[in-house]
């Protein structure tokens, strides 16, 4: 069995009295030392369904409306963390699935050095941990942190945001988890540094066996980092394929509209490529394909086809081994190309 293993993960938020289908069916599988990238843009539904994997969003506005997680911890147990208690949803946290998160300037706490942080999550986890301050230390050298028995002394704020974000891995690994959730972790770097934190998170992977989940918008990242791809359009998995597969053959509308917006070394273009319209927010969702508004082939589609994917929700279908794709026109040539 995967280590994770999500089916049908649907959630809804509660605003204003109505109740809004935000992620809806979202299911994938994650293996161990897999890394496995979920891409869209902002508004997709990305973050809001790893953080329900560790049952993070608060409660009210949310709810988790159907689906399973099922983790298989590090003792073997397989459990579904959405029908576990406050007091078992606590180990899990942070001690099978950990977190780095976008804004490490954001996520640390400023009063507190970073040593005393990282320590209190290798005493709340590995409490056979004799001296979690020297532990911390041994942390920081491990991501990378030059004289990390200087450092380990530092505030957040004494350090480059670089360094906060190996700050955070170093958290994050504290408790040798079995599923790392990296959202958007190089978001505010600049592009050198968001080389090395890669890099690291590639070592870190290949050192310790763990399965990563990498949420992103750049496909230039998931190209070189990223075993398979889970494409996110309005709350809905649209395509799924390993990372190679994807970028030469993409199957589904979304998908060609990511790639072509790449900007490639070499290409000349007047103009870059770009989708119209937004995603739409969980208020408008159309009732079809969430995607048909916006999409080149349903525009070119006769009245009926185009009358069925605004009415009708595809389905998704195997088009390649190991590649799924959910759209009503993939049928001839463009069935073939996935």
């Amino acid at each position: 069995m995967a280590i994770l293993d999500v089916k049908g993960l649907t959630i809804e938020f509660q605003t204003e009295g109505r109740v809004q289908p935000t992620v809806t069916d979202v299911s994938f599988s994650l293996e161990k030392g897999e890394i496995l990238a979920l891409v869209g843009e902002s508004g997709c539904g990305k973050s809001v369904s790893c953080m329900a994997l560790a049952r993070l969003l608060p409660s009210p506005p949310a709810r988790i409306a159907g689906g399973e997680v099922m983790l298989r911890k590090r003792s073997g147990e397989v459990v579904d963390v959405l029908r576990l208690s406050p007091r078992e949803l606590r180990k899990i946290r942070g001690g099978e699935i950990a977190y780095i998160f976008q804004e490490p300037s954001v996520s640390l706490n400023p009063v507190f050095r970073v040593g005393e942080q990282i320590a209190e999550a290798v005493s709340l986890h590995r409490p056979d941990v004799g001296d979690p301050w020297e532990e911390a230390v041994e942390l920081l050298r491990r991501v990378g942190i030059p004289e990390p028995r200087d450092r380990v002394s530092r505030y957040p704020h004494e350090l480059s945001g670089g360094m906060q974000q190996r700050v955070m891995i170093a958290m994050a690994i504290a408790s040798s988890p079995s599923v790392l959730v990296a959202d958007e972790p190089t978001t505010a770097l600049d592009v050198t540094i968001q080389a090395q934190i890669l890099d690291l998170l590639l070592d870190l992977r290949r050192r310790l066996g763990m399965s990563i989940i990498l949420v992103t918008h750049n496909l230039g990242i998931v190209s070189e980092t990223a075993d398979n791809v889970a494409v996110m359009y309005a709350g809905r998995i649209a395509e799924y394929a390993p990372v190679r597969e994807l970028i030469d053959s993409p199957g589904h509308p979304y998908t060609r509209a990511l790639l072509a917006a790449v900007p490639v070394l070499g290409r000349e273009t007047s103009r870059l490529s770009t989708i119209p319209g937004s995603v739409p927010s969980p208020a408008n969702f159309p009732a079809g394909c969430r995607f048909s508004d916006r999409c080149a082939l349903c525009a070119a589609a006769s009245g009926a086809e185009q009358a069925r994917c605004r009415n009708t929700v595809p389905p998704f279908r195997k088009v390649g081994k190991n590649h799924y794709c959910a759209c009503h026109l993939l049928d001839g040539e463009d069935r073939e190309s996935c």
